[in-house]
């Protein structure tokens, strides 16, 4: 993520302020800039017309989005004589039932992830929506509530449309579950991230020819899943650590992808913070010999090796950082070899992805609309809601 400031006072920002603390000014980010701007209402047209006055913008005049001005759940914008939802929001399938008081500071949360998911996917280069010649391709996102009898409702992916449980959004609840499933890590991002994979696998792998080298890495994941998933609860695999990223990922191949593809997804961006801010790693250990000085804002981000050869050494001094505030890890994984050559992959995918798409049509969000369906996925469809990530 991008450091970004107020156009109008320079003050510093952050991706999720609507207003300026510094100035007042109002804020949105603009997708096709690619820039979170200050906004000034303009003269002339309806209440909710802005001109962007960041000089990327080049003096547009933008609507905020309508989750923006009715719910606060949203800082996005579109253009004048666009639609009235942003980019992110015309990915959404199902919102929360809002007649719950608290479902709207849970849809918040919610949105907060999603955004962030699909700004580092906007980045990668990723296609996100689909022609209308290929609907099933569209990812699209249902935030759904256990029912009132007992029905539960598991965060997974099926068919582009990736469901998250609402509880997921409250820090309690997930940490609750992250200590009952013995889990290092469980975030509402991480989630998105990881279902994300699946979207992925299905739009990028399947019937590709990168599918052989992806067994050979992965696993086939032509086995059964249900199996694999009553495999994964009753009999987990011990020492999985030299060949996956997460206990999680040893289920089935998917998972396996799913987990390494959100990982990737940590990475990028978390590299991506540290060389906006011009971060530089020089360790001097006491009595020891002083490490090799690692500067992130020379990481280049289409070479995997600048990507893992920064990523090792940063995570070392946030983990650090954190210990010194007495909190846990603030990354608690092992990369061995073979996750990294799995990480490689993953990368690999995704930079033939980026090309197909420069030298091709290119496929936007602007048509991946969904009205509310209610869809309920089956538990096999969905088993991955235990996912660490």
């Amino acid at each position: 993520m991008k450091i970004f400031t107020c156009s109008a006072c320079k003050h510093l920002l952050f991706f999720e302020n609507s207003q300026c603390t510094h100035c007042g000014h109002a804020l949105a980010y603009l997708p096709d800039a690619g820039v979170l701007s200050a906004m000034e209402q303009a003269l002339d047209g309806p209440a909710n017309t802005y001109v962007a006055l960041d000089a990327a913008a080049k003096g547009a005049r933008y609507r905020l989005c309508k989750n923006y001005t009715e719910y606060a759940v949203c800082n996005w914008a579109v253009f004048e004589e666009s639609q009235d939802y942003c980019l992110a929001c015309r990915l959404n399938d199902t919102i929360p039932d809002l007649s719950d008081p608290a479902a709207l500071a849970s849809w918040h949360g919610l949105e907060i992830a999603k955004r962030r998911l699909v700004y580092t996917l906007l980045e990668l280069g990723l296609p996100i929506g689909s022609n209308q010649d290929d609907q099933h391709l569209r990812l699209a996102f249902a935030f759904k509530s256990d029912g009132q009898n007992g029905e539960k409702v598991l965060t997974g992916h099926c068919d582009g449309l990736v469901t998250i449980n609402v509880k997921e959004a409250h820090s309690a609840l997930r940490e609750q579950t992250r200590v009952e499933l013995g889990e290092s890590y469980r975030t509402l991002l991480g989630h998105f991230r990881h279902e994300s994979g699946h979207y992925y696998w299905d739009r990028l792998l399947k019937d590709n020819p990168q599918l052989t080298d992806y067994r050979e890495l992965f696993g086939d994941e032509q086995q059964d899943y249900a199996q694999a998933v009553e495999r994964h609860y009753k009999n987990p695999r011990q020492n999985w650590a030299d060949e996956y990223v997460s206990a999680y990922a040893t289920m089935h191949p998917w998972e396996d992808w799913a987990e390494t593809w959100a990982h990737y997804l940590h990475m990028v961006d978390t590299l991506d913070t540290a060389q906006s801010y011009g971060l530089a790693i020089r360790p001097h250990a006491v009595g020891g010999a002083t490490a090799e000085v690692v500067t992130v804002e020379r990481v280049r981000f289409e070479r995997f090796e600048h990507l893992i050869g920064a990523w090792i050494p940063l995570t070392v001094a946030l983990n650090s950082l954190n210990r010194s505030m007495g909190l846990p890890d603030a990354y608690p994984f092992v990369l061995t070899e073979r996750v990294i050559a799995k990480l490689r992959f993953v990368h690999d995918v995704i930079d033939r992805a980026r090309q197909a798409i420069a030298t091709g049509p290119t496929l936007t969000a602007s048509s991946a609309q969904r009205a509310p369906t209610g869809r309920t996925l089956s538990p096999v469809e969905t088993a991955e809601t235990l996912s660490p990530a």
